[in-house]
């Protein structure tokens, strides 16, 4: 079986040859027109979840290509991946190269959210390898007459293990493709056995970044393509009363205005011509004011109609030994909005050719963007395909896919491939939103100082891990999903701490005043934060050393092995916060955090180290300590990269990162009025990783952020007696804190 001649260029440029051609006449044609099977040496490449060819195909050339629904962010997953496919199949590292999120080409394993990249996506990757390499020993088996169990695979041969000629994988499968089932139970090497996984690698996309030579979704062209811009309504519900096109007429190189419904866009034959025509054009635009005022912010989200309470956690009578309690403490705790901020703006290309679409997208979800550019076109899904290309930042649901429904409608006006880039005003302005969180809790206290009822209630929107619906199908009118998705966020709501009463609810609400999606760590940085601070209350309360504290609430072992752990790394220093009163305008103090994600995978542990001016009130964070246990690691390397890129982000997130609004629209447009973490502000990331090889896999790409809020909180408390309950942690915050303190 030969694998498929694909070269990044090849799949950037090529996709609208793979295409069976039909006339366009009508809706109902439409509907049934798709795109043919790939065709791999004579038969048609399959995509089904459940075959071992959807996942893989073994060239003449000794090399394998290997097909990932799951796609790379920039988290290093492509290099995972690799690893993970050759060692399973003994293979080289560069004889095997990665596929991912084509449509056309790569089963549907889900979005790559939710850090289930390697935990679910390598691992069927991982079961699929392992098939296709008992199949190829049972074949060799039967070319050289030698009993299976005597023959051993490796550099892409089966040969005897008493020595002798071996056959290789093109030999073994020249007629033709492997045509059999994942088998869910196959076994898979033994990780003592391991020469790749675990190991440390280089990731294959930074040589390329750190030369300039990537090509990112931003610097892809197709032939014939043309440029638009999508000219935004003032006020997100605003209606688009009038447009003079005489206004732009003009301009050279402007190909159409496009127009349907409150949507409105330019095409033209050069970028500079649409963004010049997006600026010009006049429109008139009806009033909206539907925004709560933001300074009422909190007040909007508890008045919030509450759809239904999910209870995460239920233990004793939380309510009646709160009234018994020796001692109660009781805070409120928010988390501002967030935009995704991208480094660079989404962007999309979208060609119509024979009825069918073909959409070029950093998308994290192509598979589910297919179904709703499909919704949005009328098309089949089957006439529809999304190629991923790694956009300039992603980080969550940001702005990708709805450049993605720009573009498609556009090509479909203008009868040519549509290449959308969004502003930076589009992408702050237009992106959705990591939505607000409010939660309030309650503590008491029994003699001793220990935590004998807790009592949480988080205000979260209601929602899951859907699809969030594209501006351009709500703008123009056009059929798609009305329900909010801000992600599975009630998560880490619930404790990992073993309290003998406690009662955890997640109130969730009917709205939420911005468009909401998954920003990295959704939900369960929100709740982690306000558990893990509210925790150091008590601590504090008790007089009691936080680490001690925790540890003696937690049954864990893996749980307690990243805390001992951590604290081993950071020299932490056993006393009760706050440290006593230090003299200067520098204040420095220590805090710490911990997650079992979901309470059910990967363990993290956290100490952060930060730098209080009680002048300016301004926070530094120099230094962060990260242990985590994600089970069986792919590769160190990139994990390492993970908790480093979490920390970062994560930092600047908590201390500058909040979106302002209006009555009307996002106000927070460009870097001064949103701005994020410097280069000199980067915090020195000091990381341990626990290795569990004979464990399964875990993610790594979310969980780790989830700790950084209240390592911040505390330590900030840890410096100054001052307690932040509000992210971000601005300058004006934190000199208030310390007046009330």
């Amino acid at each position: 079986m030969n694998a498929p001649q694909l070269s990044r260029r090849s799949l950037l440029l090529q996709g609208g040859a793979l295409v069976v051609g039909f006339s366009l006449s009508g809706r109902q044609a439409l509907a049934q027109q798709t795109f043919a099977p790939v065709a791999t040496n004579g038969f048609s490449k399959p995509v089904a979840p459940d075959q071992v060819d959807s996942f893989l195909a073994l060239g003449a050339d000794g090399r394998a290509t290997i097909f990932s629904g799951k796609v790379d962010l920039g988290t290093g997953i492509r290099t995972a991946m690799a690893q993970i496919a050759a060692e399973e199949l003994d293979l080289s590292l560069d004889h095997v190269t990665v596929v991912q999120g084509d449509t056309a080409l790569t089963p549907d394993q889900g979005p790559t959210y939710g850090s289930l990249s390697i935990q679910k996506g390598g691992v069927e990757i991982r079961q699929a390898a392992a098939t296709a390499r008992a199949r190829l020993v049972q074949l060799a088996s039967e070319r050289l007459g030698v009993p299976a169990e005597a023959l051993v695979s490796e550099n892409g041969t089966v040969r005897p293990k008493a020595g002798g000629q071996g056959v290789t994988y093109a030999e073994l499968v020249r007629d033709g493709r492997l045509d059999l089932k994942v088998d869910p139970a196959v076994a898979t090497k033994n990780p003592a056995t391991f020469a790749l996984v675990g190991k440390p690698v280089a990731r294959i996309d930074i040589p390329e970044k750190m030369t300039g030579r990537f090509i990112y979704m931003q610097d892809v062209r197709v032939p014939g393509m043309v440029h638009a811009r999508v000219v935004r309504p003032p006020a997100i519900g605003a209606k688009l009363e009038s447009v003079d096109e005489a206004s732009v007429a003009g301009i050279a190189g402007l190909i159409r205005v496009v127009r349907q419904g409150d949507f409105l866009a330019v095409v033209a034959e050069k970028e500079w011509a649409a963004v010049k025509a997006a600026g010009q054009i006049k429109a008139t635009w009806s009033r909206w004011e539907g925004l709560p005022e933001q300074d009422k912010l909190w007040q909007h989200v508890r008045a919030t109609k509450v759809t239904k309470d999910d209870v995460t956690s239920s233990t004793g009578d939380a309510e009646a030994a709160l009234d018994r309690a020796d001692r109660t403490l009781e805070a409120s705790y928010d988390f501002a909005i967030h935009t995704h901020g991208s480094i660079g703006p989404s962007c999309a290309i979208a060609e119509f050719k024979d009825g069918l679409l073909t959409c070029w997208t950093a998308s994290q979800m192509t598979h589910a963007l297919r179904k709703q550019l499909a919704a949005m076109t009328g098309l089949a899904p089957e006439a529809v395909r999304c190629i991923y290309v790694e956009g300039s930042g992603c980080y969550g649901r940001n702005g990708h896919e709805d450049a993605a429904g720009d573009a498609a409608l556009l090509a479909r006006a203008v009868g040519r491939p549509v290449r959308v880039q969004w502003s930076r005003a589009d992408e702050h302005g237009w992106d959705p939103k990591g939505p607000p969180t409010l939660i309030d809790l309650k503590a008491g206290l029994d003699p001793q100082g220990n935590v004998a009822a807790w009592v949480s209630q988080f205000h979260v929107p209601e929602g899951a891990a859907g699809n969030v619906p594209l501006v351009a199908a709500e703008l123009a009118g056009l059929p798609h999903e009305t329900t909010m998705s801000p992600g599975n966020i009630i998560q880490n709501s619930a404790l990992p701490y073993a309290f003998p009463n406690v009662r955890t609810v997640c109130h969730r609400l009917a709205s939420t005043p911005l468009r909401p999606s998954w920003i990295r760590t959704p939900g369960r940085m929100q709740n982690t934060y306000a558990n893990e601070a509210f925790l150091d209350e008590c601590a504090a309360a008790a007089g009691a050393d936080p680490l001690d504290y925790r540890l003696r609430a937690l049954k864990d072992p893996r749980g307690i092995a990243v805390l001992k752990r951590v604290a081993e790394i950071a020299a932490w220093q056993n006393r009760p916060s706050p440290m006593k009163e230090a003299g200067g305008d520098i204040l420095r103090g220590r805090g710490l955090s911990y997650v079992k994600y979901e309470l059910n995978r990967t363990y993290v542990a956290g100490v952060a180290e930060v730098e209080v001016d009680r002048t300016s009130g301004r926070v530094r964070v120099p230094r962060f300590f990260v242990v985590q246990d994600c089970g069986q690691i792919i590769n160190p390397d990139g994990v390492r990269n993970q908790l480093d890129g979490n920390v970062i982000q994560t930092v600047s997130r908590v201390l500058m990162e909040e979106v302002t609004f209006d009555r009307g629209a996002v106000t927070s447009l460009d870097w001064a009025s949103y701005p994020i973490l410097t280069f000199p502000d980067v915090p020195e990331v000091i990381t341990d990783l626990i290795d569990r090889p004979t464990e399964k896999p875990w993610g790594a790409g979310e969980p780790s952020a989830a700790i950084v809020p209240a390592a911040i909180s505390n330590a900030i408390f840890d410096a100054t007696g001052a307690r932040l309950r509000s992210v971000p942690f601005t300058p004006a915050k934190v000199k208030a804190a310390l007046q009330r303190s």
